[in-house]
């Protein structure tokens, strides 16, 4: 597991790790963003909710084998955490979709009601991010 921690200019901070695309990488994205949330002394509930969807997704979805995701949390001088989720397979993007009968198919629409925007950015290949920002008050 690699971790990095930094300070940049304006008051912006960053944090990535990257991970094994397994269903315990998801739940160490979720404890390790938590930590890293409350070490910067911010609200956590929502965005440890979005990060645990957005690396399911990851390690679902998005997982080729040998092949790690990365999360990234950056906070931004305006207020704003922004969470990235980055994996594998650049090839399936993700859509918010009503849920059936079934056990899943909901994460994206939990994502939507708990972020303020969020989206899929392509690339560089064969990768893609899924990205979603929350803004917060102090």
């Amino acid at each position: 597991m690699n971790r990095e921690i930094t300070q940049t200019h304006a008051g912006t901070r960053q944090y990535a790790v990257q991970l094994s695309a397994t269903r315990r990488g998801a739940r160490l994205a979720r404890l390790l963003a938590t930590e890293q949330l409350r070490s910067w002394g911010l609200p956590l509930e929502n965005a440890a909710l979005v990060v645990a969807e957005l690396a399911t997704n990851a390690t679902t979805h998005g997982r080729v084998p040998g092949r790690d995701f990365r999360l990234t949390l950056t906070v931004t001088a305006t207020d704003t955490l922004r969470i990235e989720v980055t994996d594998a397979r650049g090839d399936r993007l993700p859509a918010a979709q009503a849920p059936g009968d079934g056990e899943s198919g909901r994460g994206l629409l939990l994502v939507d009601a708990l972020a303020d925007r969020w989206g899929v950015a392509s690339g560089p290949l064969p990768c893609k991010t899924v990205w979603a920002e929350i803004s917060f008050v102090r």
